[in-house]
């Protein structure tokens, strides 16, 4: 099994560079829509040098209209930027158009200039998120009932609501799915936070859901090529457009599944963690270890050209 995640950045693309990157990534949800991909992966950012994608729901929408049977996961939508009765509208509406198959990870995103750009207070994102979700949920499941007017409507193809879960790093992260009746999605995989999540849920009465705790050491952009040297001086510097992006917003990301401290391609490659070139044996040898395989073909700009051959070879191995 495997996943296939698209972000968009893409340091120092063009206009024309960046939108085509768009068009390939629909082309590629299609391609590997037929050949036995898990789940297509987008996420958000906002502000951002690289071009990150910031509007995820959108491209799920995209994605859900040239797929048909592959899941599709945002993860995450930061909550605290957007209008409760619009996002469940919208939600519902992505829920029909891709017949159930999208969920819809909602967190409190980390960089304060994000915030600053939505004029939204930093400090106060946990209250603010806390009184949204409140609010979605109780929208979304108003939507069934035909008495109340004014209410959202359509009513979501999926029984209850559309599937969402919430997601982070940290126990707040965990308890507030858990206390929603959310399924939660964490960054990683420390100790207590399945307790956490599974202790709020029962103390709100709720039924905990689903939790998925991604070990650290788990490479979420993977690359195949039986010449790894080769592979790496294809996809070496991608790779560390990737990384690199993620290490100007995080302080701290040791301890954060699908992420790098590293700052060459030479270190990248030793170092064996969130960022991979391997060969058909090796990959296979991930799959056995995982479960799953995260292929990222587009990861740091790079050029579809290039990202092509390696996504056919990798799909090649992992569903032969």
């Amino acid at each position: 099994m495997y996943v296939a995640r698209f972000d968009y950045r893409s340091p120092g693309a063009t206009n024309t560079e960046r939108s085509r990157l768009y068009r390939e990534s629909l082309e590629m949800a299609r391609w590997v829509d037929e050949r036995g991909c898990m789940s297509l992966v987008v996420s958000e950012h906002h502000s951002t040098a690289d071009g990150y994608l910031p509007s995820p729901l959108q491209v799920a929408a995209a994605m859900a209209a040239v797929t048909e049977r592959t899941q599709i996961t945002v993860a995450v939508a930061v909550l605290p930027f957007y209008d409760p009765i619009r996002l469940a509208e919208d939600l519902i509406t992505l829920d029909h158009l891709s017949a159930g198959r999208v969920m819809v990870v909602l967190g409190l995103g980390y960089r304060e200039t994000e915030y600053d750009l939505y004029g939204v207070d930093f400090g106060s994102r946990g209250r603010i998120a806390d009184q949204k979700l409140e609010a979605l949920l109780a929208h979304l499941d108003a939507s069934r009932r035909a008495e109340l007017l004014p209410r959202v409507t359509p009513t979501p193809f999926s029984e209850p609501r559309p599937l969402l879960a919430w997601g982070g790093k940290s126990k707040a992260a965990a308890r507030r799915a858990g206390r929603f009746g959310l399924g939660f999605y964490a960054q990683t995989n420390t100790p207590g936070l399945r307790e956490a999540f599974r202790g709020a849920a029962e103390s709100s009465g709720q039924k905990p859901g689903f939790c998925f705790l991604p070990p650290p050491d788990a490479p979420y952009a993977v690359f195949v090529n039986d010449d790894v040297d080769t592979g790496w001086n294809d996809v070496g510097q991608a790779l560390l457009n990737d990384a690199s992006g993620y290490q100007e917003w995080n302080d701290d990301i040791t301890e954060i599944a699908s992420f790098s401290s590293s700052v060459t391609v030479d270190a990248l490659r030793a170092e064996q963690g969130a960022h991979r070139v391997v060969s058909s044996q090796g990959v296979g040898e991930l799959l056995s270890e995982h479960g799953f395989v995260s292929l990222h073909p587009l990861c740091g700009g790079l050029a579809p050209d290039t990202a092509w051959p390696y996504l056919r070879r990798a799909v090649g191995v992992l569903n032969p």
